[in-house]
């Protein structure tokens, strides 16, 4: 049982060394300009939702420089820069790419600003926000994959990525307040912690929902007097927010 064990094993590997060991970087180069590509066309298709017909130069030139199959099991990179979400483990997935495009263009980031990030998974959003802002604060409830994204980040050299292991849905108390917050996984309702962090002037993102059908993605923004106003923007699909609450 254990030779058996042992030989596929060594199969598998065998198998992805033939499958993606010979993919070079300018094979992903090409297939990441296509995937902007696409996004452009998905941000033109869904204009009237965004109330914008194309993305930030910034955000483009971020989904242009992280390398998402980097942020993806080994597996999965022929299909890393496919326009759709990929499972990660864990029972997570790295978000659609159009999405992070979304999501992160519509907080109007500026580079001086501190973003928390709830849900790190793979760490690719994060890595995204990253190429914009200053400083992001990125939580992960699951151990396992958020000690991943760490380690992951940290070899890529995102320096200005800080990670957690803990509830998100109690936000980072200590770096607040947050210019901007964005949550990668689906919440009943929009947690009071994380507005209470949110800075005077902030936006916030999040899909609120239940898990089980289709949720709103919900654009929250504080002016300086704390008061909020929300703005749905369309349905989404996200795996659930989780933790104790």
């Amino acid at each position: 049982m254990k030779k058996m064990k042992i030989f596929i094993t060594l199969l598998f590997l065998l198998l992805n060394t033939f499958l993606y060991g010979g993919i070079t970087d300018a094979h992903y180069d090409k297939q990441r300009k296509k995937l902007i590509e696409i996004i452009k066309q998905e941000v033109k298709n869904t204009s009237e939702y965004l109330g914008k017909d194309k993305l930030d130069k910034r955000v483009i030139d971020a989904i242009n420089s992280v390398p998402r199959h980097k942020f993806v099991p080994f597996y999965s990179r022929l299909y890393a820069y496919k326009n759709r979400p990929l499972p990660i483990g864990h029972g997570q997935t790295i978000s659609q790419p159009y999405i992070v495009a979304i999501m992160t263009d519509l907080l109007n980031l500026k580079q001086s600003d501190r973003v928390l990030e709830i849900g790190t998974g793979s760490g690719y959003q994060a890595a995204i926000a990253a190429q914009i802002v200053k400083e992001v604060y990125s939580i992960e409830v699951i151990e396992s994959l958020g000690l991943e994204a760490r380690k992951r980040l940290n070899q890529l050299g995102y320096n200005n990525i800080k990670t957690r292991i803990a509830d998100g849905y109690y936000g980072w108390k200590e770096h607040a307040p947050y210019d901007a917050i964005i949550v990668t996984a689906a919440a009943g309702h929009i947690p009071p912690p994380l507005l209470k962090q949110l800075k005077p002037g902030g936006t916030m993102i999040i899909p609120v929902g239940d898990f089980m059908f289709v949720q709103k993605l919900i654009l929250i923004q504080k002016d300086q007097k704390g008061d909020l106003t929300t703005r749905q923007i369309m349905s989404v699909r996200f795996v659930p927010l989780t933790g104790k609450h």
